[in-house]
């Protein structure tokens, strides 16, 4: 299968946004003092699952990004 060149772009802007987003969120995550994250100071269940959220979506973004690159990198061959 090839990509072209526009989505091949977007694939890998996906990934990397999906990097800066969530880096993001677990950074305030983990700084949280309204007591949803932590609970006297141990982890409470809101933070395990948006850890889980994050965690996926790091996976997520990381291989649409690399299918994105390898499309690029394809196109840049071929040429």
């Amino acid at each position: 299968m090839k990509l072209s060149r526009p989505v091949s772009w977007f694939l890998l802007a996906f990934g990397v946004w999906s990097w800066i987003i969530w880096v993001t969120f677990v950074k305030n995550l983990v700084k949280d003092s309204s007591g949803l994250a932590f609970d006297h100071g141990h982890p409470t269940a809101y933070f395990w699952v948006h850890l889980l959220l994050a965690v996926v979506s790091f996976v997520l973004g990381t291989v649409i990004g690399g299918i994105g690159l390898r499309g690029l990198r394809a196109l840049r061959r071929m040429s």
